[in-house]
């Protein structure tokens, strides 16, 4: 069960492989280790790129993580009060790293979650 009851959630095991991930982690998390397929907005940039959230999300659910699920929890309740049809990822990173999911960094070493 979600810890934010008020905001819609699946499971990372849950994510649908073709699905489209908002990361909403600072920089230096993302450079750390991500889900390859995923867009990053950084949460403190959501409001200002909204538009490019927008286009991205025309008829497609958006699937909102961070690294465990309060940062993507609040972004989701803010996309899905917009009219956007938004999920938070239960967890976020580590339950994505937990379930067996890939990983891929920027830092020339193993992926992992920052």
């Amino acid at each position: 069960m979600t810890p934010y009851p008020s905001v819609p959630a699946v499971t990372a095991a849950d994510v649908p492989q073709d699905a489209l991930l908002l990361d909403v982690r600072e920089p230096h998390e993302w450079a750390a280790g991500r889900a390859g397929e995923a867009v990053h907005i950084p949460m403190g940039e959501v409001v200002e790129r909204f538009g490019e959230i927008t286009e991205l999300a025309a008829e497609r659910r958006v699937f909102v993580m961070c690294r465990v699920g309060g940062r993507s929890a609040q972004v989701t309740r803010y996309l899905a009060a917009q009219g956007i049809d938004a999920v938070n990822v239960d967890g976020g990173m580590l339950a994505w790293a937990e379930a067996g999911r890939p990983l891929v960094g920027d830092q020339g070493q193993e992926p992992f979650v920052l």
